[in-house]
């Protein structure tokens, strides 16, 4: 059962009018089985003095384009109700009038455009409304025989109201439907959701929890495990067999679902998903149609129910059953689109968004790991509803054209035209070794700041993590995840990319940046020390670049990799043969990949630094006490030597190297492989020629 979040002295804490409409949206929207993301609207009038001092009846309506959850005071729009209220008296409204209408009726200019469903609490005659889609709720409107059911759970307190999408029509019909019934409670709008209200904020929210209970109460009295969605044919696999296959297939997933932009992938293996996926009926009750008009946009009209029987060993044949099916997935919603298309509209993307697999569970697909994240929480609630509206009877959901007219409605698209442009990395995934170290984590705040996500790989685990929950707390949940790794074991590198593959779908740029450095004069160079350089930087980028190209092959989307070599790969460092044979190695292994790569869209380029001190475990190690014993100077006099050695008389630092690594992995170096940059302030010794 659905519980209240009602926190009485939180709720006290605030002020009436805006903010406790805040307060109650917020609750509404914490628990998505009342609300799915990015849906629904609350609504409050009051009483508020003018610019003019004069006092006027306001409704403060959710705007457009937010969430419930998290909106805050300034995503609600304000409008004054004795300029709405006559629209009551007409007999019809386009959406378009209607919207210019209200944004004359905005208290402020800078609020929102207010939603689509402004005139539903409007024209209520309540001082404060909720429009929610809660699973129990859309169940019954979702039941073939909802209407009939309702009736047996409400009696005569509820308004029914057949499908209509939002609008002025749609907000009359339910005003007279409620005006007509002096015991109305509740409204049941038909494949969509609920409307409730109150005299106060806390009696609104009451009152929605309380329908809910109702619906859900009398469901789960119907509901028979054993029997749902037809009964289990398919067991879930175990749950590491579930994580190895998602991790083997999703860079080819990857591939097959981003055609003009490259898509994020997340994996959800969840009980009802696992229920769902290997139910009888589910392959056939998937494609029944979407349970919710919000979901349409973030979950497309139908899923992709892969065809194919649970079997660990068949990783190959479940590769190959996915680029079939998502090839064939396409050109159904091409022709979809072509059927019901108006003039003007401009085809989305037509891969699917939610992919269902017996025995292993749900993939999912979006612009980013957060939206992926959204098509498949609501894909959850999806499954809720077919759970209930099953129990009840049939499931029934919108005709394929009144899909589509929402899908391409154009006051949805108004509100994807609110987010924000796509940044230079956005889509893209980096894998950076040396995640914790100075370098590698300056990298990834670089390019998480235009959009990317990154998987910090590092020996030292516990300070990539450090790194990662630093840059989900200032970019947002899920931007960098870290993972341990040694880049001298093959097994450990895998290991990471499987992590990589099965958090974000596959990578697309690496920046080999894992290192360490030794000195000591040539003839004292023991062999300990050579194969310790070599092993690391020499072995250790092979085998992390060896995987990155396999992958990055697998998902056919091109790539970047970016080498961190050092001024010493192209200068003979005094004392240090063994760490300069090294990093020459890595530079001509770049080289030798950029040649191999070219073919399949993977660049390859090195950045040489030179003396990077800040932030580095390296220059906090031995290696000062020895490059300062090199030179005959004293540790804490280094950064002086450094600096007055360059031509520009200047120090290197991490985001120095930074921008050199954004420049290669960015499309301002599309045409760019094989190079080496040189990023030291202009040491003449190491000038390439």
């Amino acid at each position: 059962m659905v519980q209240s979040l009602w926190n009485i002295e939180k709720a006290d804490a605030v002020k009436s009018g805006l903010e406790e409409l805040v307060y109650r949206s917020n609750i509404i929207g914490e628990d998505r089985r009342v609300c799915n993301y990015g849906g629904g609207n609350t609504s409050s009038k009051t009483v508020i003095k003018d610019f003019r001092g004069r006092d006027v009846e306001v409704m403060y309506v959710k705007g457009s384009g937010s969430d419930l959850a998290t909106m805050k005071a300034g995503n609600f729009t304000g409008l004054r109700m004795e300029d709405i209220a006559p629209l009551f008296q007409r007999s019809e409204m386009s959406d378009e009038e209607m919207v210019a209408y209200l944004s004359n009726c905005m208290i402020d200019a800078r609020h929102p455009r207010a939603s689509i469903e402004t005139l539903l609490h409007a024209f209520l005659p309540f001082r404060h409304v909720d429009h929610t889609h809660p699973d129990a709720i859309i169940s019954l409107c979702c039941a073939d025989n909802g209407r009939q059911l309702a009736e047996e759970i409400f009696g005569n307190r509820f308004v029914w109201v057949p499908y209509v999408r939002p609008g002025f029509a749609l907000s009359k019909m339910i005003a007279e439907g409620v005006l007509a019934n002096p015991n109305a409670e509740l409204v049941l709008m038909e494949k969509h959701g609920l409307v409730t209200w109150g005299d106060t904020s806390r009696e609104c929210y009451n009152q929605t929890i309380r329908i809910i209970n109702e619906a859900e109460a009398f469901i789960e009295a119907r509901i028979d495990e054993k029997k749902l969605f037809g009964g289990m044919t398919f067991a879930p696999l175990p749950a590491d067999v579930r994580n190895a296959l998602a991790a083997a297939v999703m860079p080819t997933v990857r591939g097959a679902v981003s055609d003009e932009k490259a898509m994020i992938l997340s994996f959800d293996d969840g009980e009802d998903v696992l229920a769902f996926v290997g139910g009888k009926n589910s392959a056939e009750l998937s494609q029944v149609g979407a349970a919710c008009p919000d979901h349409l946009v973030h979950t497309k009209v139908v899923p992709l129910f892969v065809n194919w029987i649970p079997d660990a060993g068949d990783v190959e044949g479940l590769k190959v059953k996915l680029v079939e099916e998502i090839a064939a997935y396409k050109e159904q919603y091409r022709q979809y689109f072509k059927r019901n298309k108006h003039e003007g509209d401009v085809q989305f993307e037509a891969a699917p968004r939610v992919i269902l697999i017996p025995g292993v569970g749900m993939i999912n697909t979006g612009k980013s790991w957060a939206m992926s994240r959204v098509s498949g929480a609501l894909y959850h609630r999806a499954i809720a509803v077919m759970r209930g509206a099953t129990a009840l009877g049939s499931f029934v959901s919108l005709s394929e054209n009144e899909s589509y007219n929402v899908e391409y409605w154009p006051l949805e698209l108004y509100k994807l035209s609110l987010a924000p442009a796509e940044a230079e990395f956005s889509r893209k995934v980096a894998l950076i070794t040396g995640g914790a170290g100075g370098i590698g984590s300056e990298t990834a705040r670089r390019l998480v700041s235009e959009g990317a996500h990154v998987v910090l790989a590092d020996l030292n685990l516990e300070g990539a993590q450090k790194v990662a929950a630093e840059i989900n707390a200032r970019f947002g949940e899920g931007r960098a995840i870290a993972v341990g790794m040694d880049v001298t074991s093959e097994e450990q590198i895998r290991t990471a990319y499987a992590a990589t593959a099965l958090q974000f779908g596959g990578m697309d740029i690496l920046v080999n940046n894992a290192g360490l450095a030794t000195s000591s004069p040539f003839d004292e160079t023991s062999l300990k020390e050579w194969n310790l350089n070599i092993n690391v930087l020499g072995t250790g980028y092979f085998l992390v670049a060896r995987e990155a190209f396999k992958l990055m092959k697998a998902q056919g989307l091109g790539g970047n990799m970016v080498f961190i070599g050092s001024k010493n790969s192209v200068y003979a460092g005094k004392n240090a043969t063994a760490y300069s044979s090294a990093k020459a190695l890595e530079a001509h292994l770049a080289r030798c990949i950029a040649a191999e790569g070219g073919e399949f869209g993977i660049r390859v380029n090195t950045v040489l630094p030179d003396a990077i001190l800040q932030g580095s475990a390296i220059w906090n190690g031995s290696w000062r006490n020895e490059r300062a014993a090199a030179y005959g100077i004293e540790p804490e006099e280094l950064e002086e030597y450094y600096r007055k050695r360059t031509t520009l008389l200047v120090n290197i630092y991490p985001r120095d190297i930074a921008e050199g690594i954004a420049f290669f992995a960015s499309s301002r170096s599309a045409k760019t492989t094989g190079c080496m940059m040189t990023i030291d302030g202009g040491v003449p010794a190491a000038f390439t020629r």
